[in-house]
């Protein structure tokens, strides 16, 4: 355990430290508020930071955490008919997703992952979504393509945001339904970067600094989401997404 301390002095004399806490605290006030943003947030900028094997496991580990504490209460809120398909299918795709991001080139994943969420963010941003049923193939299909997405790249939400966000629920239930999705998702996706050994002293030092802002600015975001026009919040953190995603594409 004596690397730890040793691990924390040194990122407390990183520049890089102090942006990653700016950046935690809009993702939890994001993700209280609208119950997405933790991924799409953190892991372009972590991987800028830090490089994508050390940045997504650090960004897996505080969604595991987040998602924990926010399920119980959406359960019982959530369409649980259209997400537990979706969940497990993404459970059991996540795995071959991880093969990519402990094999590929980090350069090119963090290009990725950035121009992924670039993409998304626009597409947010135009207002697009998708306004047809929701079979079971379908959501299985929907579910398929974001486990492979949160192996590779920690990030699974894009495709079951757009997908979920044209249903007929209100906003209340597509908030649950986004929070039960992520944390059926989230204990799977800690398990091959740990298994592949991507969980060392470097990512468990960075989780003790981060997760406690996290922690604090999650409920405070959930607090917003009752008293912030939705339409100001939105704009300002679409104009961050983009921005995040220019970053990791270009840097």
């Amino acid at each position: 355990m004596s690397d730890i301390p040793l691990e924390i002095m040194v990122l407390l004399g990183d520049w890089r430290i102090y942006i990653a806490i700016a950046v935690t605290a809009l993702a939890g006030l994001m993700r209280g508020y609208s119950g997405f943003g933790t991924a799409v947030l953190l892991a372009p900028a972590y991987s800028v930071l830090w490089g994508p094997r050390i940045g997504i496991p650090v960004m897996l580990l505080m969604e595991l955490v987040v998602s924990l504490q926010l399920v119980p209460r959406a359960f019982r809120e959530a369409n649980r008919r259209v997400i537990l398909p979706i969940g497990a299918a993404a459970t059991l795709a996540t795995p071959l997703g991880a093969f990519i991001l402990i094999t590929a080139d980090e350069d090119l994943l963090r290009r990725f992952i950035g121009g992924f969420v670039l993409v998304f963010g626009l597409l947010l941003m135009s207002g697009w979504r998708y306004h047809g049923s929701r079979p079971l193939p379908l959501n299985i299909a929907v579910g398929t393509m974001a486990g492979l997405l949160k192996g590779a790249t920690g990030i699974s939400g894009p495709p079951v945001i757009l997908y979920l966000l044209a249903g007929p629920e209100a906003a209340k239930q597509h908030r649950a339904n986004l929070i039960l999705f992520f944390g059926t998702i989230a204990v799977i996706s800690v398990i091959p970067p740990a298994l592949a050994g991507l969980m060392g002293w470097p990512v468990l030092a960075k989780l003790l600094l981060l997760l406690p802002v996290l922690m604090v600015c999650v409920p405070l975001g959930a607090r917003l989401f009752h008293v912030l026009p939705e339409r100001w919040y939105k704009r300002a953190a679409l104009i961050f997404l983009v921005s995040t995603g220019v970053i990791a594409l270009l840097a």
